[in-house]
């Protein structure tokens, strides 16, 4: 053990976690019923496999040594029913879009990662709440509750995390299909419509954009750069946070490590920019050997394959509780959300123990701090990491989402004086957020290398401003959500547009 009380031995196992102290910790009254859908859960096959867990970890090298970009963005609860043909290719659609606006503008290989497929679990800050002047336990997302206002439908029930499976299964079937069917294929015509955008001047800036993506493209199909099939399907990786870590240890499985490990991995710092990013070829950072011969044993991981990607929230990253010991024994890449709580001592004893090995690009760290706070704690967490052997070994990720909520109150339309409370947030409060980190960054000479977003492809009304100028008083226009506020595609795709510009103007690495 350390000063910390920290277990710093290698010994870990799928269950280990379940010696510390869990934060978010779910009671299920049926025990019983519990034992059974685990028992099923470890028999199933797994979602995802080491080989592309691995494809995702090279990709997220390259971030991390400034040859590209990570864009994640998704539901903030997904719910079951998003598992349909229209709901899972509008959000696609959309983050293959945004991603085309960013390799224009930032002139890097652009990784994505959607957060769908398994991101059914919900934190929060109370474990009930007050429904109509009823109090019930809180909605914790579909895999364990149900969002129906009911005493009852509120209490956990295991069977929902076989229905999560289920679902998550479901959903990358027909990612997978889709995607080599020709969803993403850039010869088909996408939605550049931009007649949302009520300013003259930034719409006809971002039409600019347009017309030249457009041109690159119809250039590079005229001089058959295009026929090797690279722009007739993308990498999409799924990502959830681990939350309910029942669920996760049921799908953690020691498996055989893909020959796309490398080994013995060399920072350079090279930079290298691409013009299309999708499909291309992987211009590595780094010196990669041969991981297996034909005469060398086996080597094994522990995988969790119930995802590509997953992260450790704001609320359970603490260094002696459960959710930490989880994560440090899994090979998959692994999220840590930093927030204005996270001291900056305790980031490096974090690093260390969830990449003793300072493997490059296995740790994300996802800022949230809200537009008000970045300034504040960002360049202290930054040279934490710069002054540790832990530099650059990060892939440094902006959440401009989750530390800018607030309640909007709507009055109801055609009421005598009764309200609506909503849960949104500012446009110009998460770009904020976002500038501020670009600068931050940079005048620390260090990589931004990502931006995490929640965001539908559906045109909701469930964040004020932007280009259609949204007011508190069209929330209740078309307000879906079941947890927290999306950005709607025109929202997300115009802050694409921003970064794009950003980049483009040499206001960032």
């Amino acid at each position: 053990m350390d000063t910390n009380g920290v277990q710093t031995d290698s010994a870990w196992v799928p269950s280990s976690w379940r010696q510390k102290p869990a934060k978010q910790e779910v009671i299920y009254d049926d025990q019983e019923s519990l034992k059974r859908t685990i028992t099923k859960l470890n028999s199933l096959p797994p979602l995802v496999t080491p080989f592309e867990i691995q494809k995702l970890k090279n990709e997220l090298r390259e971030c991390a040594l400034g040859n590209a970009f990570l864009l994640q963005g998704g539901d903030c609860a997904e719910l079951f029913d998003y598992c349909n043909q229209n709901t899972i290719e509008a959000k696609v659609k959309l983050l293959l879009q945004m991603s085309l606006v960013l390799i224009y503008g930032a002139r890097k290989k652009v990784v994505r990662v959607a957060r769908m497929a398994g991101q059914y679990a919900k934190p929060r800050s109370s474990p009930m709440e007050k429904v109509n002047g009823v109090e019930m336990a809180s909605f914790r997302g579909d895999i364990l509750n149900s969002y129906e206002p009911d005493i009852k439908a509120r209490i956990p029930d295991p069977a929902r995390l076989l229905e999560a499976y289920y679902h998550s299964a479901s959903t990358l079937n027909y990612l997978r299909a889709a995607i080599d069917s020709g969803l993403a294929d850039l010869h088909a015509p996408l939605d550049w419509s931009l007649g949302h955008v009520l300013d003259k001047s930034v719409r006809n800036d971002y039409q600019q954009m347009v017309f030249r993506i457009i041109d690159t493209l119809d250039m590079m199909r005229t001089i058959g750069l295009d026929t090797g099939g690279n722009l007739e399907t993308v990498n999409l990786f799924t990502s959830h946070e681990g939350l309910l870590l029942e669920y996760e240890q049921s799908l953690t499985r020691q498996l055989r490590q893909p020959k796309n490990t490398p080994q013995a991995p060399e920072k350079t710092s090279t930079k290298a920019s691409s013009l299309n990013g999708i499909g291309a070829a992987n211009k590595s950072g780094y010196a990669r050997k041969n991981s297996m011969s034909n005469n060398a044993p086996a080597v094994t991981s522990y995988y969790n394959t119930s995802a590509h990607f997953l992260w450790i929230g704001d609320r359970t990253r603490q260094l002696t509780h459960a959710h930490v010991e989880y994560f440090r024994g899994i090979a998959n890449p692994i999220g840590v959300k930093l927030g204005p709580s996270m001291p900056a001592e305790d980031i490096v004893p974090l690093l260390d123990i969830l990449n003793p090995t300072h493997e490059i690009g296995k740790i994300v760290l996802i800022t949230r701090y809200g537009a008000g706070k970045i300034a504040d704690h960002l360049p202290a967490h930054i040279r934490a990491v710069q002054n540790s052997p832990h530099n650059g070994t990060v892939v440094w990720q902006c959440d401009p989402m989750h530390g800018n909520g607030r309640n909007a109150t709507v009055k109801k339309t055609d009421s005598e004086g009764e309200t609506l409370t909503f849960k949104t947030r500012r446009f110009s409060d998460i770009l904020s957020e976002l500038q501020q980190c670009l600068a931050i960054h940079k005048a620390l000479n260090s990589y931004l290398g990502g931006m995490h977003l929640e965001l539908t492809g559906e045109d909701v009304t469930e964040c004020v401003g932007g280009g259609q100028e949204l007011t508190e008083d069209d929330l209740n226009l078309n307000y879906t959500t079941f947890c927290d506020p999306r950005l709607n595609e025109k929202q997300a795709l115009e802050l694409a547009f921003l970064v794009a510009g950003f980049y483009r103007e040499g206001a960032a690495n």
